[in-house]
């Protein structure tokens, strides 16, 4: 017999306004955890408020299945953190406190994603462990959250790259990035948001991902597939 753990703990600056999102969130997960009926359930949305009902609008016979696109299953909405509060400061500003010993990592990371917009970008980490010592049982990861998506990133992926690097050698193991060289000479990197810029924003692809990208901008040009920037 053996327990498992996925933890987190973070704190994030976020506007009074988003603090009470919060809140309301977590009142949200207790309605729906009364597993009522549908008309009882929509009471409850109802009860939410305006503000509310803006973020997640009313969906379903429940009201609820906005909110419940946070969650893989919806039979177990549950954020699986606890959230602390501090008092707004000057500025209007509450500290948030994220934590949890079965932290619902994917969940939390899309409720912030949409009820802390002032907070974006951020991130956090977190770990998964086990009270004996089992093979296979412990890493973690983190978690990149932008008004664009949310990256995910696992110890297990960084040890399989860097596994890669270590039998290859060879550059390409993080992707690539498309670039094009102008008739001035210059050359510029293709991302997905606005096109052609600095290879700083440019959108790292893997496999055929790119396939869909075109036109190319100049006369006679043709695409460059270069190694994506190496990280880690």
């Amino acid at each position: 017999m053996a327990n498992s753990y996925t933890k987190a703990a973070f704190h994030l600056l976020v506007t009074a306004e988003e603090a009470a999102m919060l809140r309301l969130a977590e009142r949200a997960v207790d309605i729906l955890d009364t597993n009522g009926a549908d008309e009882d359930l929509a009471l409850g949305y109802d009860s939410l408020g305006t503000a509310f009902h803006a973020l997640f609008p009313p969906r379903g016979a429940s009201r609820f299945e906005s909110f419940l696109d946070l969650f893989d299953d919806w039979s177990f909405p549950y954020l699986d953190c606890r959230i602390g509060l501090d008092a707004p400061d000057e500025n209007g500003k509450v500290m948030a406190f994220f934590h949890g010993d079965q932290f619902g990592v994917e969940p939390v990371a899309k409720l912030i994603r949409i009820a802390c917009p002032s907070a974006l970008p951020c991130g956090f980490t977190w770990s998964s462990d086990c009270d004996r010592l089992r093979a296979g049982e412990f890493g973690g990861g983190a978690v990149v959250i932008t008004a664009d998506g949310i990256d995910w990133h696992s110890t297990t992926g960084i040890l399989t790259r860097a596994l890669l690097r270590a039998e290859d050698p060879g550059e390409g193991h993080d992707g690539y990035v498309l670039a094009v060289r102008s008739p001035e000479d210059n050359i510029a990197y293709w991302n997905n948001t606005d096109g052609l810029g600095a290879l700083s924003s440019a959108t790292v692809f893997r496999g055929d991902e790119a396939a869909g990208v075109n036109p190319l901008p100049f006369e006679d040009a043709a695409w460059l597939a270069l190694p994506a920037p190496r990280h880690g």
